[in-house]
């Protein structure tokens, strides 16, 4: 079980990591979120270990806050229950509070605190 602050810390370093401009810091950032071999899944992708994981990021990365503007943030207080942690994310565009795309993600930690898989779910945006 992580600390409540060290729960705190890996939740933001994970939703911050996609808004990272600096490709060696963006990698820094997944090698301090994902052990080596760590999964990352959301709708018909996976990444696998480092390469793959940086690549993910970097194109969510180029696609969302390069090209568009928009910014990611955590939503909420993570939760952690044994070794799985949930947490909720959006995305918008500043300074407009209105929200482009939402969800949650469910990981599962390995020994050391950092991610060994997890689960990201893009849920339907509500309309305004």
């Amino acid at each position: 079980m992580l600390s409540p602050e060290a729960l705190a810390a890996l939740a933001g370093r994970y939703i911050e990591m996609w808004n990272i401009a600096d490709a060696a810091e963006r990698r820094r950032a997944v090698e301090s979120v994902w052990v080596p071999e760590g999964c990352h899944s959301v709708r018909t992708l996976q990444a696998r270990g480092y390469e793959e994981l940086v690549q993910r990021v970097a194109s969510s990365h180029e696609k969302n806050v390069r090209d568009k503007g928009f910014r990611f943030r955590l939503s909420g207080q993570p939760q952690q229950l044994q070794g799985a942690v949930l947490l909720h994310w959006d995305m918008m565009c500043p300074p407009s509070p209105a929200l482009e795309a939402y969800g949650l993600v469910f990981a599962h930690l390995a020994p050391d605190g950092r991610i060994a898989a997890d689960y990201q779910f893009v849920l339907p945006t509500p309309q305004a």
